[in-house]
């Protein structure tokens, strides 16, 4: 590095800590590599909060790994998306505790929890996770049943006499 980006890299902190230069001329302090991040994140029904600190990459759903509780490669690879996207895969260890709907509600709140806890670690990781709309809380919830019928939309089927 030459003279004047070592000014960069050293004035860009905002605290004590030293300074990682990541992939595309990325700048974060060690210091964000080293503490915990806890958020809460929805999906249908499902609540799922989760905590994440510095570690290898594993994510545990439950006390069980992600790959064992969910039944799916595609619900798996759901609750990665928020590592691969933001380029932190294996930085992370992330503990999950998901109550509430199925297998897809969980997934999808883990994944909006894992987000969301990214998200506190700079505006540059938001940014990245804002574009990719895992930011969003997904608001689609099942439609209630109406009374007189046999479900949401469903009706009894018509006599004409």
């Amino acid at each position: 590095m030459n003279e004047m980006s070592m000014q960069t890299v050293a004035s860009a902190g905002r605290g004590t800590g030293a300074m990682v230069v990541g992939g595309e001329g990325q700048v974060r302090e060690e210091r964000v590599f080293s503490a915990s991040y806890t958020a809460t994140g929805r999906r249908k029904t499902a609540v799922a909060r989760v905590v994440l600190r510095p570690g290898t990459g594993k994510i545990l759903i439950n006390n069980r790994p992600a790959e064992e509780y969910l039944p799916t490669e595609i619900l798996v690879q759901a609750v990665h998306e928020p590592f691969e996207v933001t380029r932190l895969k294996g930085r992370f260890d992330a503990f999950v505790k998901a109550r509430g709907g199925g297998f897809a509600g969980q997934a999808g709140a883990a994944r909006h929890a894992i987000s969301r806890a990214l998200s506190l670690i700079d505006e540059g990781v938001r940014t990245q996770l804002k574009l990719a709309g895992l930011l969003t809380r997904d608001a689609r919830m099942k439609e209630r049943k109406k009374a007189g019928q046999p479900g949401a939309r469903k009706k009894f089927q018509f006599s004409k006499r």
